[in-house]
């Protein structure tokens, strides 16, 4: 398969909204708290538990977040000190890493060799040519582009046990498109050993939920591209799984009347030309590690490809929107259009 596409592994603004619903009975009001991590803003709601009191839940939640800051201390690229800031500055010399880093790079590796490098977690270099966020938002020449894809090639990153050596001086890592699913899954192992039964974790465009409401779906929103009062286009219900969403509007600008969007090619490092504005993908497994990578490759490959690959997979679904606005799906997405 011809390396055409990657992205750049950057935490995104949600993309799916928690829709509330009323009715269900509780021991106690539902308990939630927000916090700021991966550099989006992320929430907890824990609705009951073995021994529900807004005590109880609280500390669960506060040791919910404190596993999230652990993860940040290990994967973010940006945060100096942590394991990829130090594998992406040691010039190519081998760093000896956090295990559970080694277990992210890894199953990040597993969808490069998937796609046979359209997904790159090695995008970095590219990926620091724009700026999303800042007032500089000039396209990167390209002549810039063509010296930091020298530097991208997922076959550069080797492991041994738990030490990590690139193979380029100036090869960058970068984990965004695989990490929040990874760590989405250990806050809700953290709280099940908590004894919480009912509770929905959002980090960003991964919504992961433990248990049901009251024996009910929980009800979760999907945002339409490009909205900006945040409307959604409609709703899937979801219980002990997880749903996570990618698109092209998360992180874009407009230069000279072109849309710059933040999912790179892994051969050019210009946005990738794809049909898909956004996808979802929802799992009743509960693996939102594997929907954060399926999310991110289904949009680089584009919605007849993609479709095919969920179909090929036990225990997932998608949801494509379409740069028409239109909808397509696999037959197993339970989906309610607004």
């Amino acid at each position: 398969m011809k390396r055409i596409a990657s992205i750049i592994a950057a935490a995104l603004m949600a993309a799916v909204i928690i829709i509330p619903q009323t009715g269900c009975a509780a021991k106690t009001e539902p308990v939630s708290r927000e916090s700021f991590y991966f550099d989006t803003t992320c929430s907890i709601t824990v609705y009951d538990m073995k021994d529900m009191s807004e005590d109880n839940a609280a500390e669960a939640i506060t040791g919910a977040f404190k596993e999230c800051s652990h993860y940040e201390e290990l994967l973010s690229k940006t945060k100096e000190g942590t394991d990829i800031y130090r594998i992406n500055h040691a010039g190519g010399k081998p760093v000896t890493c956090d295990p559970e880093t080694i277990k992210v790079i890894k199953k990040g590796l597993e969808y490069c060799r998937l796609t046979d490098g359209q997904f790159d977690i090695t995008i970095g270099k590219a990926e620091d040519l724009y700026d999303f966020h800042g007032t500089d938002q000039v396209p990167p020449t390209s002549a810039e582009l063509k010296e930091a894809m020298k530097y991208v090639d997922y076959r550069q990153v080797h492991i041994d046990g738990n030490t990590v050596t690139m193979g380029t001086p100036k090869g960058e890592i970068d984990l965004g498109a695989i990490a929040k699913g990874y760590i989405a899954d250990r806050v809700c192992d953290y709280l099940r050993e908590k004894d919480v039964t009912s509770a929905i974790v959002s980090l960003g465009g991964n919504v992961e939920c433990v248990g049901d409401k009251g024996g009910t779906d929980f009800s979760i929103g999907i945002e339409r591209p490009y909205s900006d009062q945040r409307e959604i286009v409609g709703s899937t219900p979801l219980s002990d799984g997880t749903i996570v969403t990618s698109g092209t509007y998360e992180r874009y600008y407009k230069y000279k009347g072109k849309i710059y969007h933040h999912i790179l090619s892994s051969e050019t490092g210009l946005p990738v030309d794809t049909d898909v504005v956004g996808v979802s993908i929802r799992s009743s497994a509960g693996h939102s590690v594997d929907c954060d990578g399926l999310s991110t490759t289904c949009l680089i490959l584009g919605s007849k490809d993609a479709k095919k690959l969920i179909e090929s997979k036990d225990g997932y679904e998608a949801l494509f929107i379409l740069e028409d606005d239109k909808i397509t799906k696999t037959d197993g997405f339970r989906f309610q259009a607004e």
